[in-house]
């Protein structure tokens, strides 16, 4: 990919809170994390040139750098002149196009009609070329989105929550082959989601954004096993926080679930709550370290792991055969001591 550089730096006043961005994107794909409403899909907008930011600059570099934005030199591109594709939520196909109408929609006139053909293939639509968008499936339609995008060669995709208008078992099967699809593609791709799932699955750094600022940067395993922050470890589905109270250099109290723990690294003086994952507990004898009591537990059943609240509020997931519906839940349960995530407030 030879040293390509996106470069995002925006600021917007909103109406709930002030959006202020700031990232650059070296290598391949990116994730936008985080609840509804707090400027995902207003970031991906300004890079796209379908909204104007009130300052800063949008920028990539290739072989040459190509300014999209910059409010100090009062550039502001048009969205047809930055080749950037965006997937929209609802693909936005031209419902009066065939298939192959759509696919050649972003491609100039006197077009190689190669382009569309090798697309057909590469997005498994052969067959369909003749059809409208009203008569395929919502996973043909969004692989005729991304066909369209890529026949053009963007150097930037935006996908904005493309899987969230789908059921479950859509979403599974075209979260993989989107990540195939864009295997190839050799430019930067952007994903705005507020699915855990799809964002470790599909994005090798992550951004995670509360209100407008970005909380969390960075490797995308790293974000998950090391949050660092109370809100970074709710929003990578931590669902155990507590609030704590120190007792020495590897000792703590937990103030919510009334237990003491013992944990594996120094705690600094920073540190206000521990997190455990839900399925970070094991079965455990009673002198183990970080022991706890099940007494009083409840379980529910759900299709793939049993759900064991204990009574101090404590969540365990535990793994589960599709067949079995009994389940003991063990007398002791404890958490290795490099499983507890510090955590700043």
């Amino acid at each position: 990919m030879g040293n390509k550089l996106l470069r995002v730096n925006i600021q917007k006043k909103l109406k709930e809170f002030d959006l202020d961005v700031d990232f650059e994107l070296k290598r391949g794909r990116l994730g936008i994390l985080g609840p509804s409403g707090c400027g995902k899909s207003m970031t991906l907008k300004s890079i796209a040139g379908i909204v104007t930011p009130d300052k800063g600059v949008v920028s990539l570099t290739t072989d040459e750098e190509k300014v999209y934005f910059d409010s100090n030199n009062k550039i502001n591109l048009k969205p047809q002149k930055r080749n950037v594709g965006y997937l929209f939520q609802n693909y936005a196909l031209f419902p009066n196009m065939t298939v192959e109408e759509n696919v050649a929609a972003g491609l100039s006139k006197g077009y190689d009609e190669r382009i569309v053909s090798e697309m057909i293939r590469r997005f498994h639509l052969e067959g369909l070329e003749k059809r409208y968008p009203r008569q395929l499936s919502g996973g043909q339609q969004q692989r005729v989105a991304l066909a369209r995008i890529l026949a053009y060669s963007p150097d930037v995709i935006l996908l904005d929550e493309p899987f969230s208008a789908m059921d479950t078992f859509l979403k599974e099967q075209l979260r993989i082959e989107l990540v195939n699809s864009l295997k190839d593609f050799d430019g930067f791709s952007i994903m705005v989601t507020h699915n855990r799932d799809e964002a470790f699955q599909f994005c090798d750094e992550l951004i995670i954004l509360d209100k407008g600022k970005i909380i969390a940067k960075g490797d995308t395993n790293e974000i998950f096993e090391n949050p660092g922050k109370v809100q970074v470890a709710r929003l990578t589905g931590c669902k155990n926080i507590s609030r704590i109270e120190v007792i020495d250099d590897y000792h703590l109290k937990s103030l919510d679930w009334g237990v003491t723990f013992e944990v594996s690294e120094e705690i600094s003086p920073n540190i206000t709550h521990i997190g455990i994952r839900a399925h970070d507990f094991a079965p455990a004898e009673k002198n183990d370290v970080n022991v706890l009591d099940t007494t009083n537990a409840t379980k529910l059943e759900m299709p793939f792991e049993w759900e064991i609240t204990l009574a101090n509020g404590l969540w365990w997931k535990y793994d589960k055969q599709i067949r079995e519906h009994e389940f003991e839940i063990p007398p002791y349960l404890k958490v290795d001591p490099k499983n507890i995530i510090l955590l700043e407030e």
